[in-house]
């Protein structure tokens, strides 16, 4: 099974310029739980991977934050919601005790070749986050997504140019469920700005990546993601399903698994 071939923009190129399986760092590569600080981000450049999954949140003061959870209690060693506190009050908390929570300032500048897939959490970051992407003119290095179309939609409509953008929950609920009758022109319609599909393998019982689930995206030119796979016969599954990308924790899995079928660039 092929990949997709209609996705034009630059995001979807591996190093060398081609078409082919792209290997996500999910909050960059830590196996010691730093997710989401720029240590974690480097050491998933450092195995040779340039594309890194990971998430904004927006402090009270309007700071854009690289960080997943909505407050610091997790994986901090502070506490509170990242919305109600100031970019202060935020960098003097540290990732598992040790590094500080990057802002997006920070990880554009540490990682100038990085393509960054982006998660937008909440509201609070959608205007943010378009004007950090308009500040760094990171436009060609960023793919938006967000569980909500309509934050999504938010998000690209403050842009000056195209940015890739993957579907949010309704719309990948909608192709699964009504992929398979809806004719591929109306299809087309609905998916308009709609680059790929970020999916897990399954919602609870019922199967997401399939076969069928493939062919059908990459007949309308959409490319297929899956999160976060950290099991190398199951990458080795999806890889030969023909996915386009995989999300996991283990970078360095990941990487053996492409290596070996001859697909790391």
């Amino acid at each position: 099974m092929g990949y997709a071939t209609g996705v034009t923009l630059p995001y979807f190129l591996r190093k060398d310029g081609s078409l082919g399986p792209l290997a996500f760092a999910h909050r960059g590569f830590s196996l010691d739980g730093l997710e989401n600080s720029i240590a974690a981000f480097r050491a998933a450049a450092e195995l040779g991977t340039v594309h890194l999954e990971t998430d904004v949140h927006t402090t009270s003061d309007g700071v854009l934050l690289v960080f997943h959870d909505s407050s610091l209690d997790r994986v901090t060693d502070s506490v509170g919601r990242v919305a109600e506190l100031s970019a202060a009050e935020v960098s003097r908390a540290r990732i598992g005790g040790v590094e500080p929570v990057p802002t997006f300032d920070e990880l554009v500048s540490a990682l100038p070749d990085a393509r960054l897939n982006l998660d937008v959490k909440d509201w609070n970051s959608v205007g943010p986050m378009a004007a950090a992407i308009e500040k760094h003119g990171v436009h060609d290095r960023v793919l938006v997504t967000s569980f909500s179309d309509r934050r999504r939609r938010a998000v690209l409509a403050r842009l000056s140019r195209r940015v890739a953008s993957s579907a949010g929950s309704s719309l990948t609920a909608l192709f699964v469920l009504l992929g398979p009758v809806l004719p591929a022109p109306l299809l087309r319609k609905l998916l308009a700005g709609v680059d790929v599909f970020q999916v897990p393998v399954r919602y609870g019982r019922f199967p997401v990546v399939t076969p069928g689930f493939v062919l059908r995206a990459h007949r309308l030119g959409r490319q297929v993601h899956v999160w976060t796979i950290n099991d190398s016969a199951e990458m080795e599954r999806l890889l030969d399903l023909g996915v386009d990308g995989i999300v996991s924790d283990r970078l360095d899995l990941l990487k053996e698994v492409l290596i070996r079928r001859g697909q790391w660039v």
